[in-house]
């Protein structure tokens, strides 16, 4: 095999809780992380030694001029450490395909990262398993373990402690993308100054998903930095006030944002909301869970 292609889901948060700082000062999370059907594409091809060239594409196959291509893209390291820590001479070419909004809070680049190394695995044989794997994306950053393994985790700590859980019920998501961006280490600052008047209820989450029950899954989504970001941007009540009044039965920001998605149970009613959105949001997405 000389070459092989990944297609690597994005990621929504149903629950995020801020329980408090960990050693090091990072912050001590509990999340529920769904991956869903917005993919980013990673080709990946064997060149000879030594060498290690990344190059980025937009979602219409143009190069992304504005993506760096060297040590600072997420994809470049994995593909890096991957090749370090299994004792590969070879090289690698590494061509990604953007189609999740960055700075989104969906783990577009985690998501790279994650199937640069899965990618790799496959591509040299390598033979490491989903523990391994997830130990090398726990050096690149906090999003990628869950990356690794996808479908529907609780994660822990930094984000890196992952357990399965049962597999969201059948729904639809309708995920957009405002224009503007959040600062992920000021929001983090904002929440330890702020009271948290709203937290996720886990065991409520779980056992909906176990259960099967999409009505209760939706009760139950719910992120501690919404409320916090959209006190600073109003433009999300006015999101959120339309998936409401076009028939979502749950909303909610997503990580850090400042994407924010709705959750559907039929096409039909994705459809009318993608339909009312797209005029003033380009980043608007109908995707299922994973």
């Amino acid at each position: 095999m000389q070459s092989i292609t990944i297609h690597a889901p994005a990621k929504v948060n149903l629950a995020l809780e801020v329980c408090g700082l960990l050693p090091g000062g990072f912050h001590d999370l509990d999340m529920i992380m769904q991956a869903v059907t917005l993919y980013e594409t990673i080709r990946l091809e064997k060149r000879p030694a030594g060498e290690l060239t990344l190059e980025c594409r937009a979602a219409d196959g143009t190069l992304a001029a504005d993506i760096p291509t060297d040590a600072r893209n997420l994809a470049w390291r994995a593909a890096r450490l991957f090749l370090d820590a299994a004792g590969i001479a070879d090289g690698v070419f590494v061509s990604v395909t953007k189609a999740v909004p960055s700075q989104a809070g969906m783990a577009d680049g985690s998501a790279d990262a994650a199937g640069v190394l899965v990618g790799l695995d496959l591509l040299f044989e390598t033979g490491m398993t989903v523990p391994q794997l997830c130990a090398l994306g726990e050096q690149l950053g906090s999003d990628v373990p869950f990356c690794v393994v996808g479908g529907t985790c609780m994660c822990e700590g930094r984000g890196e402690k992952l357990r399965k859980l049962p597999n969201m019920p059948d729904c639809i998501f309708v995920v957009v993308k405002p224009e503007f961006s959040v600062s992920t280490p000021a929001l983090y600052k904002k929440i330890d100054e702020v009271t948290i008047a709203k937290r996720p209820n886990h065991m409520a989450m779980e056992s909906a998903l176990i259960s099967g029950d999409l009505d209760q899954v939706a009760k139950n989504v719910l992120n501690v930095f919404d409320p916090v970001v959209t006190a600073d941007h109003l433009e999300l009540n006015y999101i959120k006030s339309l998936f409401h009044q076009y028939g979502a039965i749950s909303y909610q920001m997503t990580g850090s944002g400042s994407a924010t998605f709705a959750i559907v149970s039929e096409f039909e009613v994705a459809a009318v909301i993608c339909n009312m959105l797209k005029d003033n949001y380009p980043d608007v997405f109908i995707c299922k869970p994973v």
